[in-house]
């Protein structure tokens, strides 16, 4: 719009100054990082009206689009008619001027969004919502839902949240004591998803190349900064692709999301990186414009066992066969090599029962995508299609088959080589925002003893 148009606009006030003549709002409806000045004249009519603004209140505004003089702004908005829609008591809203802490925000989680910070992270977390979509769509990728309540554990970890409808107080018990599930509303032992991996596994073996892209869930009881007990995650699982092509597909994913953030949501990336990361918006070309390197895990505890000598300090151990912690995989990114790796071949006995065993009978075709600032980004694998090795990993690891059947069907009825990956939604979004806590790029984090809102 350009200076001499009539507007109506509608938000909330950011800021409101001013002197005995006349008074400045700052306006934002939460569609952008900047917001729109609005100048209103002081008479006895509109002295009533911005009695009742203050930070947090929602007006909307009628005038006319002029000029700015004031630095900020090309175009203020003169204002002609003011309708408060919600009055805010200043002396009660949680968002006050003075800078506060994202550990005090977390505790007013429902009010977070209408700041400038988490009104540029949820619009890029929408924004990349869309661009992976976007992407696999374009492939000719089916867009696969699967279930959120499930009787297999993924990952083999057992650390999952049961869902049951047996009355607690009172719990049935079968002939051996246990919880009698026979009774519970599924008839067996439910939980909530870790992964949708195992059911994409199905897709990809009748459609070809599927995704999908939906809430998992994870009783860990870990309260670091890089943990959620709810998390998003994109799961892409393809037919007739190798690890080499799994590895590919990943590296041109992840560089069109950071890509497509750039040329997007450059207001908002911009505001986060002045604010909080000087360095972010070099980080996130660098990537785009790089190489990433292809590291075999032997090769990368050597390179960690070599700085260790050279003086270098982990709080972790390092030797061939330890499931490396995020200090290891950071030195590899950013101090070894200085750009994203993916790391492959890793020891089989750290690794989950599905992926494809190596000829030397001790690594897998697993791969983990490492980021700076971050670690591991994204986990995958070939996967194992060959039945009898599948069966023998399940017996050696100790698991029930009675859940598993269906998934084994998949290498006993027309069997394919195939690969897949996992994306950590809010891991990408701490490396495109530059956020520090994982909880801050959810807008409700769920997290051991905390559930609120």
């Amino acid at each position: 719009m350009a200076a001499g148009e009539e507007v109506l606009a509608k938000g909330w006030v950011r800021t409101k100054r001013g002197n005995k003549e006349i008074a400045f709002i700052a306006l934002n409806d939460g569609s952008t990082i900047k917001n729109i000045q609005i100048v209103v004249d002081k008479n006895p009519e509109t002295e009533a009206v911005l009695s009742k603004i203050s930070t947090g209140a929602c007006i909307g505004v009628r005038g006319r689009l002029v000029e700015s003089v004031g630095s900020g702004q090309a175009v203020e908005i003169r204002a002609s008619e003011i309708t408060v829609y919600g009055e805010c008591d200043p002396m009660r809203y949680p968002l006050q001027k003075k800078d506060t802490s994202f550990e005090y925000l977390r505790t007013v989680a429902h009010m977070r969004p209408r700041t400038n910070t988490f009104g540029a992270i949820l619009r890029l977390r929408s924004q990349m919502a869309f661009a992976i979509h976007e992407y696999f769509h374009s492939r000719g990728f089916v867009y696969l839902n699967t279930p959120l309540i499930t009787a297999s554990d993924a990952e083999g970890a057992g650390q999952m949240f049961q869902v049951t409808t047996l009355p607690l107080e009172n719990v049935p018990k079968d002939k051996k004591g246990r919880p009698d599930f026979s009774k519970d509303f599924f008839g067996k032992q439910t939980s909530l998803t870790v992964s949708g991996q195992l059911e994409g596994e199905l897709g990809a073996t009748a459609l070809g190349e599927i995704y999908t892209f939906g809430p998992t869930f994870r009783a860990e009881n870990s309260n670091t900064p890089r943990h959620l007990a709810e998390f998003w995650m994109i799961e892409p699982e393809m037919a007739f692709y190798d690890i080499k092509d799994n590895m590919d597909l990943a590296e041109d994913f992840i560089k069109h999301l950071v890509k497509y953030a750039l040329d997007n949501c450059y207001d908002d990336v911009k505001f986060l990186s002045d604010r909080y990361d000087p360095e972010l918006i070099e980080r996130l070309q660098s990537v785009i414009g790089t190489e990433f390197v292809r590291l075999e895990y032997t090769e990368g505890i050597k390179i960690l066992e070599e700085a260790v000598r050279n003086g270098v300090q982990f709080e972790y151990p390092v030797s061939w066969g330890v499931d490396l912690q995020s200090e290891h995989e950071r030195y590899l990114v950013e101090k070894h090599f200085g750009k994203p790796v993916i790391l492959t071949g890793y020891p089989k006995d750290i690794k989950a029962f599905y992926m494809k065993q190596n000829e030397d009978g001790k690594t897998v075709r697993a791969m983990d995508v490492l980021f700076p600032k971050i670690g591991e980004i994204i986990g995958g694998s070939e996967r194992e299609a060959d039945l009898q090795k599948l069966e023998s990993r399940i017996d050696e690891l100790g698991m029930s088959r009675r859940n598993l059947e269906w998934y084994i069907d998949t290498r006993r009825f027309g069997s394919c080589p195939h690969s897949g990956f996992g994306l950590g939604f809010e891991r990408l979004l701490l490396f495109v925002t530059g956020m520090q806590n994982i909880r801050d790029v959810i807008p409700f984090p769920r997290t051991p003893k905390n559930a609120e809102f």
